[in-house]
């Protein structure tokens, strides 16, 4: 992962998870997170997949959050949300949604492994409990709508199928 991502994946999993919270205590909110985290991370991966790309979304910002807060009747006016990406949000809920979409954009990363990844791929029945509104796709859906079809245009012909 390029360290210039670094702000934009912050930003856009905690906006994940304040707009879809964990169910429980401070161990469901530490694994919520962990979920979304790995999400954006692939997510973000995906859409900024070269340093050059990453140099260039530190140079023009990635946009703020203010089209998914009006999608999913949130928001405030706090300085971290400008560091939000409405693709990479978009894209990690579609990540999230659906487990198979998920493992073809793991599969299309190059990474070592996909065990870096294991709580996106194969969450266990505490981690489904802790991110229960995070992992539920109706509830997704107007986040994953917003840019889906480019979703599936990056990772390929096949993905197609799938939807």
């Amino acid at each position: 992962m390029h360290a210039d991502l670094t702000p934009v994946i912050a930003a856009t999993a905690q906006w994940l998870t304040r707009a879809f919270p964990p169910s429980g205590g401070a161990l469901a909110a530490a694994l919520c997170e962990a979920q979304a985290r790995q999400a954006v991370t692939v997510a973000a991966r995906l859409r900024y997949p070269s340093a050059m790309d990453a140099a260039l979304l530190s140079l023009a910002g990635p946009g703020g959050s203010a089209r998914l807060d009006q999608v999913t009747g949130g928001g405030d006016e706090d300085a971290w949300r400008t560091w939000v990406d409405e693709v990479v949000a978009s894209w990690a809920a579609c990540l999230l949604a659906d487990p198979h979409l998920a493992r073809l954009a793991v599969g299309s990363l190059d990474a070592d492994t996909p065990a870096e990844f294991r709580r996106l791929l194969a969450p266990d029945a505490t981690d489904r409990r802790s991110a229960v509104l995070l992992r539920h796709p109706d509830l997704l859906f107007p986040v994953a709508t917003l840019h889906h079809a480019a979703l599936l245009a990056r990772l390929g012909p096949d993905p197609a199928l799938v939807a």
